[in-house]
């Protein structure tokens, strides 16, 4: 499997760091498997942080290893907007797993995840109103474990 990390740097030796603002799956190193998606966040961060250039480094991840990794993977539903709300809520202190992945709350998202975590819909209806999006994936490496599976291939300029 190769996973894209989209930053203002080339990124070679993933770290992990706590995050400043709150992110859909909490602290971690973010990747996707969606080299266009990983190419918006790279452009994204770039004009965020007002410095660097949009690189998206690629990695491969070590399938042996990848084995042994406690793995949460999430669909659009319930369980998924919920993790979301409370990572987006600072609720969780710590979980136990190494990797998180499933859909992205992205800008098309926002709207309607604002919605849901304000209290202002039920979360079916959240659901069914994401669905047709087709929402692009996620991948949040949350250990040390987890990041030893990734093995840096290059950097796209």
């Amino acid at each position: 499997m190769i996973l894209y990390h989209g930053s203002n740097i080339e990124v070679r030796q993933p770290r992990l760091f706590n995050q400043q603002r709150p992110t859909d799956f909490g602290s971690g190193f973010y990747l996707t498997s969606d080299l266009e998606q990983a190419t918006r966040w790279a452009n994204r961060v770039t004009k965020r942080r007002k410095d660097g250039i949009p690189v998206v480094s690629a990695f491969d991840v070590d399938s042996v290893k990848w084995d042994y990794l406690k793995i949460r993977s999430f669909q659009m539903d319930e369980d998924w907007l919920e993790y979301v709300f409370n990572n987006r809520h600072q609720k969780y202190i710590a979980d136990e797993w190494d990797v998180v992945f499933g859909p992205v709350a992205d800008d098309q998202t926002m709207t309607t995840l604002g919605l849901y975590l304000d209290g202002r819909i039920k979360a079916y209806m959240a659901i069914e109103m994401l669905l047709p999006q087709k929402l692009k994936d996620q991948y949040c490496f949350k250990t040390e474990a987890a990041l030893s599976c990734l093995q840096f291939m290059e950097a796209i300029q």
